[in-house]
């Protein structure tokens, strides 16, 4: 997310090398440039800034008298002072307004950085802190959307992360009323609040926080400043649950792998015995019908024929390197039934068992 600045000062160079300098900084841009505080007023009457970057003395109204009125009347924004004037009395003055920094001119890029990101990580931090209010007085009205999010979630529900968005944005723009400028901070501290409750399911989940929205960085008219917010809100919420999305599905991927190995090792283990399915099931703890859907759509082939195949196997490796009789080896591999063993083992080799072995020895 990139944050607006407007410049003011009285003198067109300086204006316009600070404008140039911001360029070179990062999350920041220059959305408009002033000659006094009057003509700043007049601007922001018209357009939205984040951050103000003012000289001292200026014609009209002095810089102090400009942060003074964006205190009252732009709670959302913060300043830098920029001065030619070494004042301990207007440092005082600047710091006793909220401005982030008091910075000499003429400007060096690294200082005029350094100041820049001190006025992000602030208004990061404030905004974060009324969002963190916001939620924890408004979420008691509001837990059922933060249960249908860990629903949806859990249950890998892709299909409904758009309208679970729409949903989510109207209910956090109830929450802030004409304060639009807090719902991206709001948009993030809800996605912090589902990944702890997935959390405690013991799922691993950090939300990527670099990756920045394909938005042009041009001036926001003010009339266009809750839009723009919005868009902003649902860029976050729409990336943040589909990472959230993406995890789950591994996870339950990871799982449903990890379930069919245990029935794959039970079978391997149990070959001998007679099994059924719910035995099968009872050894994972699911119920026959989700397990027996399950084993097939990961594998391709029911369990039943996994158990059949494996004794199959077994049954292969007795005639070929045994003595024992084709009865033997049905009772070996779990029936009783020599036919039925015979007739199994011709559908699995081609050839029922002696056939097969007088084959494969000569």
């Amino acid at each position: 997310m990139y944050y607006s600045a407007v410049i003011v000062d009285d003198e067109h160079l300086i204006r316009s090398s600070l404008s140039k300098k911001i360029g070179d900084c990062r999350n920041v841009i220059a959305v408009g440039t002033a000659a006094n505080g009057v003509k700043c007023l007049e601007w922001l009457e018209h357009h939205y800034a984040d951050i103000c970057i003012t000289d001292v003395r200026m014609p009209h109204m002095d810089g102090l008298e400009l942060i003074r009125r964006i205190n009252e009347r732009y709670p959302w924004m913060t300043s830098i002072v920029v001065s030619s004037h070494d004042d301990f009395a207007y440092v005082r003055a600047s710091l006793q307004l909220n401005a982030v920094d008091y910075v000499m001119k003429p400007v060096e890029q690294s200082v005029l950085n350094e100041s820049i990101e001190a006025a992000v990580r602030k208004l990061r931090q404030t905004r974060k802190d009324r969002a963190v209010a916001l939620l924890v007085k408004k979420l008691p009205h509001h837990a059922g959307m933060l249960d249908r999010w860990i629903t949806i979630v859990q249950t890998v529900q892709m299909e409904k992360m758009h309208m679970l968005v729409v949903d989510t944005l109207e209910m956090l723009e109830s929450w802030v009323g004409d304060n639009y400028y807090l719902l991206y901070e709001l948009a993030l501290v809800w996605l912090e609040l589902v990944l702890e409750e997935i959390k405690k399911e013991k799922v691993v989940l950090e939300l990527a926080a670099n990756r920045e929205p394909d938005m042009e960085r041009k001036p926001i008219p003010r009339d266009q400043a809750r839009l723009f917010c919005r868009l902003l809100s649902v860029w976050r919420l729409e990336e943040g649950a589909q990472q959230i999305f993406n995890v789950m599905k591994s996870v339950k991927n990871n799982a449903t792998h990890r379930t069919v190995e245990l029935v794959k090792q039970y079978i391997r283990e149990h070959f001998a015995e007679k099994i059924n399915l719910q035995d099968v099931a009872d050894a994972v703890s699911m119920s026959r019908t989700y397990l027996a859907n399950l084993f097939k759509q990961e594998t391709g082939t029911t369990i039943w024929n996994y158990l059949v195949s494996v004794r199959m196997q077994h049954a292969r490796e007795m005639l070929l390197n045994s003595s024992m009789k084709s009865y033997e080896i049905a009772l070996r591999v779990g029936y009783e039934n020599s036919i039925h063993f015979s007739k199994l083992f011709k559908e699995h080799y081609g050839l029922n068992p002696m056939e097969y072995k007088k084959r494969m020895l000569g």
